[in-house]
């Protein structure tokens, strides 16, 4: 009781807040109640209470007057203060929590993540925050947490659409939720222990957390406490122990078939989830694990999930899910011990657990039928390499999707506890290795191995296993430091000279050596964009790649991607005399070139009507955005929106004022910090502090840039370009204000996403600001530092401003008038997400290759968890998304099919950029296509025509093997 009193009472001093109100809870300070709890017996609780029906709540020695009530622990003052406070649940007990509330629908069922999460905890720190108070008896009642767990269950799967929506998240709910009555044998080791605790007080601590807690690890325990008590038992007590340890054996034994038919049972005779349960029973409880019986199994489990829209009430819908979780267990058992004897046998059982992967929700069933039409093999006798490297990528791609689901169900809660527990990053790798995707994975890396046998093509990084779950993205070498990122990539400060592997694409990513990322983002994102054009070697690794490359951080490699995508990463003392060569020789990575200043424009010092702007018009009136938006204006008017450009001569025309603090104006600062950097160059002075000098002296003058006042007359301008251009005044009219540079969409260099674009701004304040905040974006440390790689003339950069109505479209995302992974010149890459600014951010979006004449191929689904909307009052908000549906349906790929074509033979680019290859961003709302953008698509030739990364491109022999191949025990 003191030692409790005494850590609550130093938690709340530490705690800054005024009286009355919930304090404020920073991370180290959650990290410390954490690690206090740990030591008190009664960890985040405070006392035991009956919580009545009535809302009363009695002493522990006062039950409520009417039935109902529940004998619980209260929390601590402190967990009170957190959960309203911070939204974070430490140590809940179910029992009395109001369904609504515990599923938490308004923060993305938050409060059942963290439940999840620390169990985990528990599981993985020796209890955790209840390391001592696990034996604090009466906190929580085994009977009352199941009962409860039945009850929300009732609740919670009444509702067919949420159960559509949020399947996987149930289904794991249901794993982790008590809510099973296992008939008697509960009760019984109930009793049992009950009566050695009150005839041997030793065992009351494990007695309690039986009651409490029950678990398997539970069973060891016990047997443990006999062996080192057994010369101190009476016969009687050792013979109640042995029949505990049986009771619990028999609870927490590996299932088998044939207790499958209880949940059978549980379903009306007419549920067909039931026949085939049953079905499954009859044929195979006496057949031995077999890939047959794998198979059976596994299209039971999908005909399970299937069965669940057929089914209403929800004790039965709780019975399919039960079920699905014993048909689980049975397969990860299994699949251990069937091994595959011919190569027909190894592709059957890799599409057996990708239908178990369908089945227990880590795809969407939409996802598993554009899947399972290309996991055929049916008919032929033989495969070619080809074929199998088809099979290869579409398990890799599974893969993917899958980790991708766990992420975007897990990742914002996980990323939340980590603030104040790091054990909380080892939950999702946990999570999968524990689900099929490890057997899964393990059987495509037999696959990729197999592959590697017949044709001499390997993937060569450090070592490490599983190298067939390796896939290059961007061709590219590099050389550098070795960085291993499990934490938040948004949140990490990187280098130029460094190489890193990402557990997720971020979406800002400043230049660096080289990358790669567990979650692909998208081919298409601004990040991938500018990877590829900069010739920075990306590939997708797979977690467990990512775990083991850990040991290799601190380390300096060689890394490189082919194009296509054969992967190579070494420690660098290993480099071949070749390879060395490819630094030795490289004085500047790569060639810089010019803005072209010859053709501007400064002398239009108005807005310009975008109906009145052209293709021609791109890097003399404005960038190539406006420029080439006009154009698609003047062509597909139904499908442009209104807008205006503010041009570049606006924007020079500003740039002459008197910069306050300085005698020159803000044009003459900024050129002197250039010269001042080609001097110092010149001098010797190295490129790193050369660097530091040119960004301090950015530093300031884009903050003068934004305190800029604007000219008068430029803002009365602007609120006619409202009123004729727009159709009311500004601050009625929602806009997004574009950046579009004159460096953006050269011969050589994209430049996409370096600079500011505002979303949705309404006000006028806020507009006027935007204008200058724009303005000020180029010269922005991650703009400076992209360009300057490239750049000769840095001073020469001008932005224009791109002003359109915003559109709070349904989806969003880029197409690329060529197919990026195959090189197809007449295919189409299409990459989609969810609300406004979908798929350029580094999302993980849906992607699809829309082969010329032949299939629409799903290369990957969204896994994006939130979308961005688009209020009329301005600003933005995110919406929470689930997967069940795609985002493309038939109708809206065929339009996206038809204006790429129109595109690709009407749009004119400016003169000499020799485009044949178009970026176009767009978007759908209510089922009409809106034109955003058109841009050239520019690629690193230097990369792709590398002689040495052609020579790592390893190429499949045209050779054939028979589905009967037998393969090595």
């Amino acid at each position: 009781m003191k030692i409790s009193i005494l850590i609550s009472t130093i938690l709340l001093a530490s705690l800054s807040s005024s009286p009355g109100q919930v304090p404020v809870f920073r991370p180290d300070q959650i990290a410390s109640m954490v690690a206090a709890y740990k030591l008190d017996p009664r960890g985040p609780y405070r006392d035991i209470r009956w919580f009545c029906k009535d809302g009363s709540i009695n002493p522990p020695k006062e039950p409520c007057d009417k039935p109902g009530g529940v004998q619980r622990a209260r929390m601590k003052q402190e967990i009170v203060d957190l959960a309203k406070k911070e939204h974070i649940f430490l140590g809940q007990i179910l029992a009395t929590t109001p369904y609504v509330d515990f599923w938490d629908e308004v923060n993305s069922s938050s409060r059942l993540k963290q439940f999840q999460l620390e169990n985990f905890l528990f599981s993985a720190d020796n209890g955790w925050i209840l390391r001592k108070a696990r034996y604090y008896r009466g906190a929580r009642q085994a009977e009352d947490e199941a009962k409860w767990g039945r009850d929300f269950f009732e609740w919670l799967l009444k509702d067919e659409q949420r159960i559509s929506e949020h399947f996987f998240l149930i289904k794991q709910a249901v794993r982790d939720l008590p809510h099973r009555t296992d008939d008697n044998l509960t009760l019984r080791i109930r009793a049992v222990s009950k009566s050695i605790s009150e005839a041997y007080p030793e065992f009351m601590d494990l007695r309690i957390k039986i009651h409490g807690q029950p678990h398997p690890e539970d069973l060891n325990a016990v047997r443990n406490f006999q062996r080192l008590h057994q010369e101190k038992l009476s016969a009687s007590i050792y013979k109640l122990l042995d029949d505990l340890v049986k009771d619990m054996n028999a609870l927490y034994q590996t299932v088998d078939l044939t207790k499958l038919g209880a949940y059978s049972g549980q379903l009306s005779s007419e549920n067909e989830v039931g026949k085939a349960i049953t079905k499954l029973v009859d044929e195979f409880k006496d057949v031995p694990p077999s890939l047959a019986r794998l198979n059976a199994l596994s299209e039971t489990m999908l005909a399970a999930r299937n069965g669940l829209s057929s089914t209403v009430s929800p004790d039965e819908r709780l019975a399919i899910f039960d079920a699905l979780i014993e048909m689980e267990e049975i397969i990860l058992l299994e699949a251990q011990t069937v091994s595959p004897e011919t190569l027909e046998d190894l592709l059957t059982q890799i599409k057996v657990l990708i239908r178990v992967a369908a089945a227990t929700g880590w795809i969407e069933l939409w996802e598993w039928e554009k899947v399972e039409e290309y996991l055929t093999w049916r008919g032929k006798e033989e495969m070619s390499l080809n074929d199998l490297d088809r099979q290869l990528t579409l398990g890799r791609s599974v893969i993917e999707w899958s980790t991708g689901m766990g992420t975007a169900i897990w990742n914002k809660t996980i990323e939340r506890y980590g603030t104040f527990e790091p054990l909380t990053y080892g939950f999702l790798d946990d999570r999968i290795r524990s689900s099929v995707l490890l057997p899964l994975g393990e059987k495509i890396g037999n696959l990729g191995d197999l592959i590697t046998q017949f044709s001499g093509r390997s993937n060569l990084v450090m070592g490490i296993k599983e190298q067939g779950l390796i896939r290059g993205l961007n061709p590219g070498f590099a050389k550098g430091i070795l960085v291993v990122v499990s934490e938040d990539p948004d949140n990490i400060k990187v280098s130029p000279d460094k190489i890193y592997i990402f557990d997720r694409s971020p979406a800002d990513l400043k230049p660096v050596a080289g990358i790669a990322t567990v979650s692909e983002g998208n081919a298409v994102s601004h990040v991938q964009l500018l990877a590829r054009n900069l010739g920075i070697p990306n590939a997708v690794f797979s977690r467990r790649n990512l775990l083991e490359l850990k040991a290799y951080s601190g380390k300096e490699v060689f890394y490189a991607v082919s194009p296509n995508g054969t992967v190579i990463m070494k420690p660098a003392k290993e480099m071949s005399e070749e390879e060395r060569k490819l630094f030795a020789k490289r004085v500047r990575p790569e060639e810089r070139i010019e803005v072209p200043t010859q053709s501007l424009n400064l002398a239009q010092k108005n807005p310009v009507n975008l109906r009145e702007v052209k293709a021609t018009d791109s890097g003399n009136l404005c960038g190539p955005k406006a420029a080439n938006l006009g154009q698609l204006k003047s062509m597909f008017p139904e499908n442009v929106v209104e807008g205006f450009v503010i041009p570049f001569g606006v924007f020079r025309d500003h740039m002459e004022q008197s910069m306050p603090g300085t005698e020159m104006s803000y044009w003459g600062f900024m050129n002197q910090i250039f010269d001042q950097g080609e001097a110092m160059l010149n001098e010797g002075i190295t490129q790193e502090k050369v660097d530091a000098y040119t960004l301090e002296g950015l530093d300031k003058l884009q903050t003068a840039i934004r305190s800029m006042p604007l000219k008068q007359e430029f803002v009365e301008e602007m609120k006619v370009c409202f009123e004729e251009v727009l159709g009311d005044r500004l601050g009625k009219v929602p806009v997004f204000l574009r950046s579009d540079t004159n460096m953006e969409d050269l011969r050589d260099f994209t430049g996409a996403g370096l600079n500011l674009t505002l979303f949705n701004v309404v006000e006028p304040d806020k507009i006027l600001q935007g204008i200058k905040d724009v303005w000020a974006s180029p010269y922005t440390e991650r703009s400076y530092s992209w360009r300057q790689r490239y750049l000769i003339n840095p001073e020469n950069v001008y932005p224009s401003i791109l002003v359109i109505p915003s559109v709070d479209v349904d989806a969003s995302g880029v197409m690329i008038t060529k197919g990026i992974i195959n090189e197809a010149a007449d295919d189409l890459t299409v990459a989609f997400s969810r609300g406004a600014g979908g798929a350029v951010d580094g999302q993980v979006a849906e992607t699809w290759l829309l082969v010329k004449g032949g299939p629409n191929i799903l290369l990957s689904p969204a896994r994006e968890p939130f979308a961005r909307r688009l209020p009329a009052d301005g600003g933005s908000y995110k919406e929470a998304l689930t997967f069940n549906t795609p985002i493309l349906q038939n109708g809206s790929i065929s339009a996206l099919r038809k204006i790429a074509h129109e595109i690709k033979d009407k749009f004119p680019f400016a003169a000499g950029s020799e485009a044949v290859i178009h970026d176009i961003e767009l978007g759908f709302k209510d089922g009409h296509l809106w034109l955003f953008q058109v841009r050239p698509f520019v690629e690193n030739k230097n990369a792709l025509g590398s002689l040495y990364l052609q020579s790592i491109n390893a190429k499949l022999p045209v050779q054939y093997y028979p589905v009967s191949y037998a393969l090595q025990p």
